[in-house]
């Protein structure tokens, strides 16, 4: 395949969908930066706090307390919150930091439901700061 069929190839336009180790906000000094702000945002599947940064990408938190349930439950949470910002990633606003917390509806929320919040809660917080 030559270079002018590779530029113009479907594969070429798709954004890569990872989710790298500098997307993730693991240090207690970011997450209390980002409580502070006091800027929450919900809905009955989610709940996010954000904070701004001076990074050229979003980056995500996760906390994922025990009143969701056991170990397995939680962890299955947490993977539904990564996967959610792993695949809207490049529709979310650039140079916020987030914090995820599964909502009231933990037990009939989908994959789909999470992602749609997430958009959702992340284009109110973006509003915020413009």
């Amino acid at each position: 395949m030559n270079a002018q069929n590779e530029e113009h190839s479907p594969l070429a336009e798709t954004p890569r969908l990872t989710f790298p180790p500098h997307f993730r906000i693991r240090s207690s000094l970011d997450f209390e930066r980002i409580y502070a702000q006091k800027a929450r945002f919900s809905d009955p599947v989610m709940l996010i706090f954000a904070a701004p940064n001076d990074l050229p990408h979003p980056r995500i938190g996760l906390s994922v307390s025990r009143r969701h349930g056991n170990s397995v439950k939680r962890h299955r949470l947490r993977r539904l919150l990564r996967e959610a910002f792993r695949l809207e990633q490049h529709h979310l606003p650039v140079g916020i930091d987030f914090i995820l917390i599964p909502g009231r509806e933990t037990a009939t929320a989908t994959q789909a439901d999470y992602r749609r919040s997430l958009v959702k809660l992340a284009q109110r917080a973006a509003e915020r700061w413009r």
